[in-house]
């Protein structure tokens, strides 16, 4: 008999969720007492410009999976205290690779990444706030970029004489071509957020960094009220899990929107169109699936486990 993972214990408040203190986590609004449908996530090292650690990879390999399973939780909302969004790697603390065996490591950066794209609750990035390195490419599998007009964003690591990491090389040219990201990763320049060369990185730009947080919390607020978890996770999954040809995509599409037509939530949000009022839907991620999901296959990027040698006698 197979037996799953143990289940995650989700807090009464994401506000009394203990982290590093490298990242905090506050309702919307804060000081809500329960859970909010959307959840603020806050890189919090403003004297450091919120550059990244492993501590907070930590909090988030502990925090998006709570979001992932919480159906309280419809949207993540991910930004940063004080003038910067983040400066990429702490390179006071430096680099900690080649000591593992090469099979063996993992990048921090690489594990931010797979917690918000496992996760199946949409993620949008307000970044107040320049952001280069690690700092870009964690916000790349997000669902929204929100950017202030006069920050500096960039992937330098060839400048840091490193390469791209957190899941780069797949995110960073889907979403803005190869010519695009040929041309930022090459440079290893930092650009205003207007740059020809992000392409439609950044989904929206404001003008006031005051303004960015603002715009990503009414933004996820729409897309709690107004749209289905499950739908709005299988049209990603449907995206970014492809198969490879159109012949393929019809398939799968086919066969997802076949179980979809019988579910309580594509009933509700057709009743809630002709009532003209918001829908209120309930379907759970996990009690219902597609029968053909996972489509794709399933990828395990965990270390291999060390040996514990027995106590001496």
């Amino acid at each position: 008999m197979a037996f799953g993972p143990d289940p995650i214990e989700l807090p009464s408040s994401y506000e009394k969720v203990e982290t590093t203190g490298h990242v905090v986590v506050s309702h919307h609004p804060r000081g809500a007492p329960a859970v909010t449908p959307v959840v603020i996530v806050t890189l919090n090292r403003p004297t450091k410009r919120n550059a990244f650690t492993g501590k907070m990879l930590l909090d988030f390999e502990k925090l998006f999976p709570m979001f992932d399973v919480d159906e309280r939780v419809k949207v993540v909302v991910l930004t940063g205290t004080g003038k910067t969004f983040c400066a990429g790697a702490d390179l006071d603390i430096g680099f900690s690779g080649g000591q593992d065996r090469m099979m063996d490591h993992r990048d921090g950066g690489g594990g931010v990444s797979l917690a918000i794209h496992r996760c199946r609750k949409p993620t949008i990035v307000a970044m107040q706030g320049s952001a280069v390195g690690v700092g870009m490419t964690m916000t790349l599998p997000a669902i929204i970029r929100i950017g202030y007009e006069k920050g500096k964003y960039g992937f330098v690591f060839g400048r840091r004489g490193v390469v791209l990491e957190s899941c780069a090389s797949y995110f960073l040219p889907r979403l803005i071509g190869h010519s695009n990201a040929s041309y930022l990763v090459s440079t290893g320049g930092v650009f205003p957020p207007t740059s020809k060369h992000f392409g439609d990185l950044f989904n929206e730009i404001l003008p006031d960094p005051s303004q960015v947080l603002p715009r990503a919390l009414e933004l996820a607020t729409e897309i709690a009220e107004n749209v289905s978890p499950a739908s709005s996770y299988l049209n990603r999954a449907l995206m970014w899990r492809d198969t490879g040809s159109a012949e393929a995509a019809h398939l799968i599409e086919s066969q997802v929107i076949n179980h979809m037509f019988g579910t309580e939530d594509q009933r509700e949000g057709v009743k809630a169109f002709f009532e003209k009022r918001k829908p209120n839907f309930k379907a759970n991620l996990d009690d219902n699936p597609p029968p053909n999901m996972p489509w794709w296959t399933e990828v395990d990027t965990r270390r291999r486990p060390k040996a514990k040698m027995p106590a001496k006698l």
